[in-house]
């Protein structure tokens, strides 16, 4: 598939677009918010002119003779915002608290009142006894003549304090920042996860169909890349299947006429030589052909219960009369190939039994891997031999006699099979004594 490249959508500009459009619905979103807050949450008590009508009204009762200040605070209230002139601080029924002396904006209202010791109070709802009617926000402000101004609201609509309206602001910014980050970064991480996925899949079932390719010009040429390597892959592993094919044939073929002009030998002692050279040259070319082409590697992945993968082993074994122990859960999904990694464990196990004898398999898992271990108690394997042994034809007695043990190609292809579904398959002696193969298997 050709790659059609589009100037604007690479990765770069993907960036670049995505940190002026975010910083773009910043600006859009807190002009928004600045007028939502205001109009939910009113400007504070310095910005709303309340302190400049409050000292208006006072400098012009203070002014006016004592008959005419009754009649003036009357024409100076609302319905919400109450003003009084009284004679006596008592008339007011004020609750008493220790510290009446008024402070948020204090010294504003003083300079508008030109009266630097001018006597001011503040009263809260709070300031009330619990239950007591009454309770509202009350400022006193002392006239020149000693008589009081009280305004009164019953309850506060001045707005929140400045650092409340901040932080409000804050959290609906940092939100919006969240989100405008999400959205854009979905449309790039998208791709990648795809691709990620897809890679995975292949590692298991390389008849997985090819990557989607979308996204950024950078990673459709990354996926591109990929589907062309995987489109080799496959066509290289069917020419070698051919190739083996033809080999196994052409091989057989002149084994069998040694084998048919061995008859003729006289010697029955060099015949019988013969015969077992040829038996063990078959073994080693059927087992050799085996492994390279190995049908299981073929089947495609699936979802299958491991746990009951190894109870049907075990079984199978125990009803051939070797006796194989098995610890752990009794469930455990796993997504692979099951003829491929029964092939592995079973090669494994019939290791374990050959050379240690009653061997327990047990099953361990948790959120990201699961664990096999094939335990026995045979004498184990010298330490400079535990790495080596995975070579193909390699076998540590020096013989490749079928008769002891095949012609070393059983753990190469057990270790294959777990490599391919991305695990590990590694031997180590017990301290007790015997051999522990640990076949560990990816879950995520």
């Amino acid at each position: 598939m050709k790659c059609t490249r589009r100037p604007w959508d690479t990765l770069a500009r993907w960036i670049a677009l995505t940190t002026l459009v975010a910083m773009l619905t910043l600006l859009a979103l807190n002009a928004l918010f600045s007028q939502l807050t205001d109009a939910w949450a009113r400007p504070p008590l310095m910005e709303t002119g309340l302190i400049e009508k409050i000292a208006a009204i006072t400098r012009i009762i203070d002014s006016a003779t004592p008959e005419q200040r009754p009649t003036i605070a009357r024409t100076a209230s609302d319905p919400i915002f109450n003003t009084q002139w009284l004679q006596r601080h008592e008339e007011a029924k004020l609750p008493v608290i220790d510290d009446p002396e008024y402070s948020d904006g204090a010294l504003r209202l003083r300079q508008q009142l030109g009266r630097p010791d001018a006597r001011i109070e503040g009263y809260e709802p709070s300031d009330w006894p619990t239950g007591q009617p009454g309770a509202r926000y009350a400022a006193m402000i002392e006239l020149t003549d000693h008589s009081w101004v009280m305004f009164s609201l019953p309850a506060r609509s001045w707005g929140l304090e400045e650092w409340k309206r901040n932080l409000i602001m804050l959290a609906l910014i940092l939100v919006s920042t969240i989100i405008v980050a999400l959205i854009a970064t979905r449309h790039l991480a998208a791709p990648l996860q795809r691709f990620a996925e897809g890679a995975r899949r292949f590692g298991v079932d390389h008849k997985a169909p090819p990557i989607p390719v979308v996204g950024p010009h950078e990673i459709r040429q990354a996926i591109l890349a990929f589907n062309a390597m995987q489109a080799q892959l496959k066509h290289f592993i069917e020419d070698r299947t051919q190739m083996l094919a033809a080999i196994s044939h052409d091989l057989r073929t002149p084994l069998t006429r040694m084998r048919l002009r061995g008859e003729f030998i006289e010697d029955a002692e060099q015949q019988s030589r013969l015969f077992r050279d040829v038996d063990e040259m078959q073994a080693m070319i059927n087992s050799a052909l085996e492994f390279f082409r190995d049908d299981a590697r073929l089947e495609h992945a699936t979802a299958f219960d491991l746990a009951e993968l190894l109870h049907t082993i075990v079984d199978d074994l125990k009803d051939a009369g070797t006796e194989v122990g098995f610890e752990g859960t009794q469930r455990l999904v796993y997504v692979g190939r099951p003829i491929g990694i029964k092939r592995a464990l079973v090669n494994l196990i019939d290791n374990a039994i050959k050379y240690g004898g009653e061997p327990t398999v047990r099953l361990e898992a948790d959120a990201h891997r699961v664990d096999i271990r094939i335990l026995d108690h045979g004498p184990g394997i010298d330490a400079q031999y535990l790495e080596q042994v995975f070579a193909p034809f390699f076998r540590i007695e020096g013989s490749r006699n079928k008769h002891t043990g095949g012609v070393g190609l059983g753990l190469s292809a057990a270790r294959a099979t777990v490599l391919e579904h991305g695990g590990t398959l590694t031997l180590s002696n017990r301290r007790d004594g015997g051999l522990e193969a640990r076949v560990s298997l990816p879950l995520d």
